[in-house]
């Protein structure tokens, strides 16, 4: 026997030997998390190519199915989280139709009403009343605390996972040096499986794409095409959480006036960036936490906010509609806006040149100068907007509106229309044209203006400290904002329960008209809601009772939270569809192992059965 024999039989016998260890530690890593078959390559040596040597070891991995696994467990974790916050979003309202659900309670005060009209004069329905407009209000302000709290707790989780993506972006750069300066093929792989699954968790809270580079090393992007990690340096996350967060507490781009946390990325030569401001996450965890946090959630408190406001004005207001004004004064309308208060927007509907329809919306104020409007607390936010400082005195009303409007319109003061008479005429040749002029205009001056002679009363008030009007007003921010956590019973009515009928001095007891005002007021009579509330759409302001409103809310939030979920099963299949073919092509399969291992334990014997011939040979030589 040749020694070249003998050699081969060893070379055979070691690389066999290592490729055994190779499929054992497969077959021992079966359901590891993040790790990735391996195999062992053998390069061909010797005379003739004749023996064998151990070669490279190698993981087996498909960069495309590695691509589909991180992109759709970015979107699982996105849609979980808007199905997981959306659920319990919906669950604040109650289940529809019990008395407990928000519908539920507006129909039990509609029905108390609507008892009391029946039967003004007994006391027991005027305390039902009284009863049922504490638990609205009681339920409403519940649910718009249970969102805030929901926002808080986004907000401490957007906290939580930049914390986490920060530390796998640190841990990633760490590997990538590692595996530069790493020779032995046993401790890359592993170094090479750590880092693929800190890709994989890092997805989770942010879309992400990795580029593997010459030297082994990867760098890391988002979607949107930001770096993150280039080979050994990474970008650091930072989060400045608010905690608990209000209705008031918003985002912005301006630092000065941003209240809530931002995402900022901090380059490793130390510029930083808004991620959020730049719109650079846009999947993930991350993702879904900011858009909850400044969109949907924020969305259901100003539909909370509509509905008390709607509620609220809805018994305190009248309804201004202009009147075609004389043939003699021109083109225009008469309204009577006696009692106008800051706040009691005033909608002109006009068609310009160009024929197309548009708003302008005048807006008292008792600030000289008027207070600026934040747009989206107007009902249409695509309107002009119109500010202007109204006096005490009704015969002024004319006089400031002119003033705010400017030319080409004429304005002037009607006193045979009412006491807060005014005229707006269009122009006397060409356009705008006024199409129509309406205002809801409170009735009482005050709270405890509750026996006005008139059918509206404020039952419900700002309860935000001292009880005041609900009028709408911007004088000193919004009051539309958190009116939701803020409306209550107005105390007056809960001191003298019998104002529910006597509207006036001299009005009996028996008397039902105020009743079946206010009955009619949530049930049948419209009004218009703002297209920020996103029940009408995008742009488009929506009409409609305020008990229908109520509906609308409620059925909004099933909807939502149902085709969240949707979402989410149908994100989860493509997650398994994802995991299934990385895992058919880099998963360890036991039987493929369990065979190759009794392949390689037979080749072993192979070469075993050579030196064990040559050993007996060598021994019977020196017998000799």
């Amino acid at each position: 026997m040749s020694f070249t024999a003998l050699n081969t039989a060893a070379a055979g016998l070691k690389t066999t030997q290592a490729a055994i260890g190779i499929v054992s530690q497969n077959i021992a890593n079966v359901g590891t998390t993040g790790y990735v078959r391996r195999t062992l390559d053998t390069v061909a040596q010797g005379p003739g190519n004749s023996g064998v040597a151990i070669g490279t070891i190698n993981r087996i991995i498909d960069e495309n199915s590695v691509k589909q696994l991180r992109l759709e467990t970015s979107g699982a974790s996105y849609t979980g989280m808007m199905a997981d916050v959306r659920t319990q979003l919906d669950k604040l309202y109650g289940i529809p139709g019990t008395t407990s659900a928000l519908d539920g309670v507006v129909n039990n005060f509609t029905l108390a009403l609507q008892t009391l009209g029946a039967d003004p004069s007994s006391a027991p329905a005027r305390s039902s009343v009284v009863a049922a407009a504490s638990n609205l209000a009681t339920k409403i302000g519940g649910i718009a605390e249970g969102v805030q709290s929901l926002r808080s707790a986004t907000e401490s989780q957007l906290a939580n996972d930049t914390a986490a993506a920060s530390g796998l972006l640190s841990s990633i750069a760490q590997l990538n040096s590692k595996i530069a300066a790493t020779s032995d093929d046993g401790s890359k792989v592993a170094l090479l499986d750590q880092r693929d699954q800190a890709l994989n968790s890092l997805s989770g809270y942010l879309d992400v794409q990795a580029s593997v580079q010459r030297d082994g090393t990867v760098t890391v992007i988002t979607t949107s095409g930001m770096t993150l990690v280039d080979r050994a340096s990474a970008a650091s996350l930072s989060f400045d959480g608010r905690g608990t967060l209000g209705p008031e507490d918003a985002y912005s781009t301006d630092p000065a006036q941003r209240s809530v946390g931002t995402i900022t990325a901090t380059t490793p030569g130390g510029g930083t960036i808004d991620l959020v401001a730049s719109n650079a996450i846009r999947s993930g965890s991350l993702a879904a936490g900011i858009e909850l946090r400044d969109t949907v959630l924020p969305q259901a408190q100003r539909q909370l906010d509509d509905l008390a406001a709607g509620l609220s004005r809805s018994l305190s207001d009248t309804s201004a509609v202009g009147t075609p004004a004389s043939a003699a004064a021109g083109a225009g309308f008469d309204i009577d806006l006696t009692g106008l208060s800051a706040g009691n927007a005033i909608t002109i509907t006009l068609k310009d040149t160009n024929g197309a329809q548009r708003n302008v919306i005048l807006v008292p104020s008792n600030l000289d100068p008027a207070a600026s409007v934040n747009r989206a607390d107007v009902a249409d936010p695509l309107a002009t907007i119109v500010p202007f400082t109204v006096g005490s005195d009704s015969a002024t009303f004319g006089t400031a509106i002119a003033a705010a409007l400017g030319s080409p319109f004429t304005v002037t003061s009607v006193p045979d229309v009412g006491k807060g008479g005014v005229r707006i005429l269009s122009p006397t040749s060409g356009a705008p044209t006024i199409l129509g002029i309406k205002a809801s205009v409170t009735q009482s001056t005050s709270p405890d203006d509750v026996t006005n002679g008139k059918p509206q009363i404020p039952l419900f008030v700002d309860g935000g400290g001292k009880a005041r009007l609900y009028t709408g007003s911007f004088d000193g921010g919004s009051q539309l904002t958190g009116f939701a956590q803020r409306i209550a019973v107005n105390p007056a009515v809960i001191a003298k329960t019998e104002t529910l009928v006597k509207f006036a001095p001299g009005t009996q007891g028996s008397e039902p008209t105020r009743p079946q005002y206010l009955f009619d007021a949530l049930t049948s009579a419209n009004r218009t809601f703002s297209a920020a509330s996103g029940i009408g759409g995008i742009s488009a302001p929506y009409d409609s009772s305020v008990q229908g409103f109520a509906q609308k809310i409620i059925d909004a939030q099933g909807a939502a939270a149902a085709t969240a979920q949707n979402l989410d099963e149908g994100q989860s299949i493509a997650l398994a569809t994802a995991q299934g073919r990385f895992a058919s092509t880099s998963g360890v399969k036991i039987d493929e192992e369990m065979s190759m291992l009794v392949g390689l334990q037979t080749a072993y014997t192979a070469n075993a059965r050579v030196l064990t011939a040559a050993r007996d040979m060598l021994d019977t030589l020196l017998r000799i």
